[in-house]
């Protein structure tokens, strides 16, 4: 890994063959919020850009929505290499890329990292979730040693595939907006003591 990027990895051998390319993070390097999803999809691997795509557009939409651009936040995957058939992540695969989850994450050094769905929430957290009954809770993850912020929030996707969704998405995006303050024009953060 070379800063915020990884160059070459051959740790899981499925995701090696599945792969056009490594997708890396995308975003500012010091953003106030890092939005983490589970892994790229086939419009993400053929691009090398996170989060593009119907959901991606979900994403932008909701983040504009709440005062925030692609441009004002950092977003990530646990997982830097398409899963064959777009399935979740092994759980080796996660634990081989966690390392520069975790390089990432303190490298940017957040004031709240966001899940975007069950496997990033569950990864993170190191527990079993019911994302939709969480989605807007703040939990205390360890990464790296370090407590970090995380705040549950269901897929993007979830929003296209149910309906009834799409409040839970655009509310916990508000409240992730709000932690930092964004529209509030003086840039001041309400995240408050760790």
């Amino acid at each position: 890994m070379d800063g915020l990027e990884v160059d070459s990895c051959e740790r899981c051998p499925a995701l090696c063959e599945s792969r056009s390319r490594i997708v890396n993070g995308d975003g500012p390097d010091d953003a106030d919020l890092l939005f983490v999803g589970e892994g790229p999809g086939e419009n993400e691997d053929e691009t090398g850009e996170p989060f593009i795509g119907r959901s991606g557009t979900v994403l932008d939409d909701t983040l504009r929505d709440a005062g925030l651009g692609r441009e004002d936040i950092r977003i990530t995957n646990c997982v830097r290499c398409h899963p064959p058939d777009n399935r979740d992540p092994h759980t080796d695969e996660l634990a081989n890329c966690r390392e520069f989850l975790e390089q990432e994450i303190t490298t940017v050094d957040p004031e709240l990292v966001v899940t975007l769905g069950k496997v990033p929430t569950e990864h993170l957290l190191g527990r079993d979730a019911r994302v939709t009954e969480e989605a807007g809770s703040i939990e205390e993850a360890r990464i790296d040693g370090t407590p970090q912020r995380v705040l549950v929030c269901v897929h993007p996707a979830a929003t296209l595939y149910d309906g009834s969704q799409k409040e839970t998405f655009t509310e916990t995006v508000a409240t992730a907006a709000g932690v930092i303050g964004a529209g509030e024009g003086d840039g001041q953060s309400r995240l408050g003591g760790f």
